[in-house]
């Protein structure tokens, strides 16, 4: 039996076992050793292929993937929204290679990726598609252009997406392991962890931990369990933009929010867009910056002033003083000898501060550096 022909086989069991407490052990077994099936198929496919996969640099403050299959209006978008020139047309397949454009927004530079469409099988390489998923795998956020008029394709994409390892909009589950040389498994859970023991140790016995002190503390389904014992997962923010809303007509707009409701998809939150006549853009760029957590910090240069021009951007979650040391680059990291901070996260102006305050939007910063 091929490998292949292996996977399906674990595939179609998984399928064929209903899930209850008794089979829990068991399906768990069956996923963990699916996932390392799938991982070995892929590291064949690509020593196979020569690697496959479309050598795009990363440039800018962050970089958004537009995701959609063929003739969504990615292409337009793209243009509409940066000053980039990829090929449009109304027939499918019109962008066969990875097209960058720039977004200047709030004083930011964000990178958008038109990548090639999205077709069903695109995981298992079907119309080249992993190479297009390695793109989207190095992303900030993934923004998905749907149509108005087939808003299924969300949970098709999502479903390729999943089975090239991104999860979207959610944390890694922390399990944390200590190998040691004997005295077998100690597993360790908190009262929220729902699974049994004896599932959880099962996926640890597949992956090979033969003797390990594992602690659980937060309630995990199998799946994220399985995940967690990877390092090959991309953890990625989401967005969802519904195009061509200029063709709609009032009396199908409930048909489209219902639509969205039943995958899942909160109206509320979709950005409805026409890429063709502009109608939308304002908005999509507001939930892009504000799905990236860019924040701004103004730089208080010596004998230059303030520059709110082009300020210094920073993530929400990576917004230290010693973040925006680390992104100045030169000797501002060696030479920091404090920083005083004006704005937001002040106590009051000029506030004196080190390396381990965290700045918010619109802080005005001050490196004082030894000479």
């Amino acid at each position: 039996m091929g490998l292949k022909e292996e996977i399906e086989a674990i595939e179609e069991e998984i399928a064929d076992t209903p899930y209850n407490k008794s089979t829990e052990q068991h399906i768990g077994r069956l996923k963990a050793k699916l996932s390392e099936k799938k991982d070995e198929l892929e590291r064949r496919q690509s020593s196979g292929s020569g690697g496959g996969g479309y050598a795009v640099e990363k440039h800018g403050d962050a970089t958004v993937a537009l995701v959609g299959f063929p003739s969504v209006g990615k292409s337009t978008l793209l243009n509409a929204l940066t000053n980039a020139d990829s090929e449009v047309g109304s027939y499918e397949f019109t962008t066969l290679d990875v097209n960058p454009g720039m977004l200047e927004y709030r004083g930011a530079n964000i990178q958008l990726l038109d990548v090639p469409g999205l077709i069903e099988g695109a995981a298992e390489n079907r119309g080249g598609g992993q190479a297009v998923l390695s793109v989207v795998r190095t992303a900030d956020l993934v923004l998905f252009v749907l149509s108005a008029f087939e808003i299924d394709q969300y949970e098709r994409l999502h479903e390729e997406l999943y089975k090239n390892k991104v999860r979207l909009d959610q944390d890694p589950v922390q399990v944390n392991i200590r190998k040691k040389h004997k005295g077998g498994i100690n597993l360790t859970t908190s009262d929220r962890v729902t699974l049994d023991d004896e599932t959880i140790m099962g996926v640890l016995r597949e992956y090979d931990y033969v003797n390990a002190d594992v602690t659980i503390r937060e309630d995990l389904t199998i799946d994220q369990l399985v995940d967690s014992l990877q390092d090959n997962r991309e953890y990625l923010p989401s967005a969802v933009c519904v195009n061509k809303v200029d063709l709609v007509d009032p009396s199908y707009v409930e048909t489209v929010e219902a639509n969205l409701r039943a995958h899942d998809i909160d109206p509320e939150e979709a950005v409805f867009i026409s890429a063709e006549d502009g109608r939308g853009l304002d908005s999509l760029k507001e939930t892009i910056w504000e799905d990236l957590g860019l924040i701004r910090i103004y730089m208080d240069k010596p004998g230059r002033g303030i520059d709110r021009d082009e300020p210094l951007i920073l993530t929400e979650d990576q917004n230290t003083v010693d973040d925006a040391l680390q992104k100045l680059g030169g000797s501002f990291d060696e030479r920091f000898r404090f920083a005083r901070v004006t704005g937001p996260s002040a106590k009051h102006d000029e506030q004196q501060v080190g390396r381990s305050h965290e700045l918010e939007d619109e802080d005005t910063l001050r490196i004082v550096a030894r000479k």
